[in-house]
């Protein structure tokens, strides 16, 4: 396809150039503009976008936008309160997913994508330069101009880059390009609402942190005795291990792993060792000044739509209010008469797994409401009779290796992750391999079929190619993971274009805000969007979702982070720092609406 066989009577690439703050809402400075067709060219300087009540080109269905990592202009509509593209192509997303699983050694930026195509274009160092000239908060007419002319360099980039992206494309690929920008217009809503943060509290914590510290590690390490003063001893934690008799993870140098990966999958399996998980991840990473919130206490960051392999989303680790400790969670908090959601979908991997494969008794599996349970009595390992807490363990067990399974976890790291010998960990995956034989011959073709055409891809067209780093698992694996994102971007897609304010995504689940008086209802249209979502990527099931709803002035609670939530604050009084009596309330023991949805 060609630029001039699309589809649409106006072609509109453009870009701007704004001020983003961390944690703050964009601020436009300028924007231009080319309608393709026509050639015209315009430059709109930031006193002139304040006055505009509605975008200089349109923005229907006969329009199509064209932009390089668009949510950041559509962040940009919503600032000036525009109306957002109907039709977008984000050609960041388009180049993405054409060069998914290849080594690009300039990235994929605008400039990496040029370079990659043979398009000249500024350096790296000069387009540094001016975005942090756009981030001033006044400038001279000199470099204004300078700004206006980095924004049509730009717009002349894409205008160079467009054939390339579009030329491999059929009408049906751009369809679900235009989906794709859909979802770049929702994260631009999500990123714009940002998620309400306890500013008292995150002021108090950030305060009092290093006061703490040394008393943290006295408190959580007195039961484990790993910590030299506050150096972390390899010896004295395999000591620890060894009188529990746990098998760890080891490096290629026999050493213990010790990375949070690590920690966090051990910690499912031997629940004693998540507070010191914490401990570790608290004093090695936590970093609080760098949690990205705004003036009007919203954590906003970018939500690095589609940057992950599968296409999921990958935010800051530190300024996303989901990327550090759990128990820092609990800084989550709706404003008042407002209530905050938490809803994620029930075994969405093990059911996207038993839905693509088709494997009846993986479909029957899921659809018993336990997959993880009704595993072991399809295997005979239980009685029919059996019950979640009448064989806890066992169901444990059969839940980690259905889980394992689908990232090509072998015998020798299933036992090490359920502290068991080998050939028990083998025959475990035999009984899986016995159980669901018709998931093991479509996972191995899947693979295969990759290997041999050089890529695989999903309902929707999110494409990786392999390349010589490619692994078996990783392959095994995508489908599980790119499909589940497909259905999250379905279903946040819906919810924003219908008002309901989504505030993150994370990983297979939403978290939305609302006013007292609507939570309910929209919690409850919302778990409709996201069955209905997956009913349209699996072809007719509707995967069950979970809820957690805080009602202000309850604030949110991860189950895992509460011990160290109420110690933090314990330990913060105690060393005499002053509290606002909201942050300093312990958690409670659950008593928020926990409701699932199974349509």
């Amino acid at each position: 396809m060609k630029p001039d066989e699309l589809p649409f009577r106006e072609i509109i690439l453009y870009d701007f150039e704004f001020a983003a703050p961390p944690g703050e809402r964009p601020r436009p400075v300028c924007l231009v503009y080319r309608e393709l067709r026509a050639g015209i060219e315009r430059r709109v300087w930031r006193d002139e976008l304040l006055t505009m009540p509605a975008p200089p080109f349109g923005t229907g269905d006969e329009t199509l936008c064209v932009a390089y990592y668009a949510s950041a202009e559509v962040g940009c509509h919503l600032a000036l309160g525009w109306r957002p593209p109907t039709c977008l192509l984000d050609l960041f997303t388009e180049f993405r997913n054409q060069t998914n699983g290849l080594s690009l050694p300039c990235g994929n930026g605008l400039l990496g994508a040029a370079a990659y195509f043979g398009v000249p274009t500024m350096s790296a160092e000069d387009k540094d330069g001016l975005r942090e000239l756009a981030q001033q908060g006044s400038w001279t007419d000199d470099e204004r101009r300078a700004l206006l002319d980095y924004c049509a360099t730009d717009v002349e980039v894409l205008a160079r880059v467009l054939p390339h992206i579009v030329a491999p494309m059929t009408m049906a690929d751009l369809g679900r390009a235009l989906l794709r920008g859909r979802y770049m217009s929702a994260a631009a809503r999500i990123e714009f609402a940002g998620v309400p943060i306890d500013v008292d509290a995150l002021t108090e914590l950030q305060a009092g942190w290093d006061v703490i510290k040394h008393r943290l590690i006295e408190e959580v390490d007195r039961d484990y005795g790993a910590y030299n003063g506050t150096s972390f001893s390899i010896a004295r934690f395999e000591r620890w291990l060894a009188v529990r008799d746990i098998a760890w993870p080891r490096t290629a140098t026999g050493q213990p792993a010790l990375d949070d990966d690590t920690f966090k999958e051990m910690a499912k399996s031997h629940s004693e060792l998540e507070p010191l998980r914490q401990l570790r991840h608290a004093l090695g990473q936590l970093r609080l000044h760098d949690l990205a919130v705004g003036a009007d206490g919203r954590n906003r960051t970018l939500l690095s739509a589609f940057r992950s392999a599968t296409g999921r989303n990958q935010p800051s680790n530190t300024k996303f209010i989901f990327g550090p400790a759990v128990w820092l969670r609990s800084l989550m908090r709706p404003e008042h008469n407002h209530g905050l959601a938490y809803i994620d979908f029930s075994q969405q991997e093990f059911a996207i797994a038993a839905s693509l494969s088709n494997d009846p008794n993986m479909l029957a599996a899921y659809e018993s409401g336990d997959p993880y349970l009704s595993f072991a009595v399809q295997a005979g390992a239980v009685p029919s009779t059996a019950t979640k807490s009448s064989h806890r363990e066992i169901r444990e067990q059969f839940k980690v290796c259905a889980l394992g399974v689908l990232y090509g976890m072998g015998a020798n790291a299933l036992a090490a992750k359920l502290g068991g010998d080998t050939a028990e960990a083998a025959y475990l995956l035999e009984l899986h391999r016995r159980t669901f034989p018709r998931y093991w011959r479509w996972s191995a073709n899947a693979v295969d079929r990759a290997v041999l055409t050089g890529s695989t891809s999903t309902v929707f067209g999110w494409t990786v190619r392999v390349g010589p780093k490619t692994t078996p698992t990783s392959l095994m694996n995508f489908p599980m993971q790119a499909t589940g994102a497909e259905i999250l971007r379905l279903a946040c897609i819906v919810m924003t274009e219908i008002g309901i304010e989504v505030c993150a995504p994370v990983h297979d689940a939403v978290v939305i805000h609302s006013r007292l008086q609507d939570i309910d209802e929209h919690v409850e249209v919302a778990q409709e969007v996201m069955a209905w979502a997956s009913s349209v990527v699996l072809g007719g099931l509707r995967l069950r979702s979970d809820t957690k709803i805080v009602r202000y002035p309850d604030r949110y609670e991860d189950e895992r982070g509460r011990a160290m939530w109420n110690l933090v604050w314990r330990l913060l009084s105690e060393s005499g720092e002053r509290q606002p009596a909201s942050a300093s309330r312990p958690l409670r023991s659950p008593v928020h609406a926990h409701r699932a949805c199974a349509h």
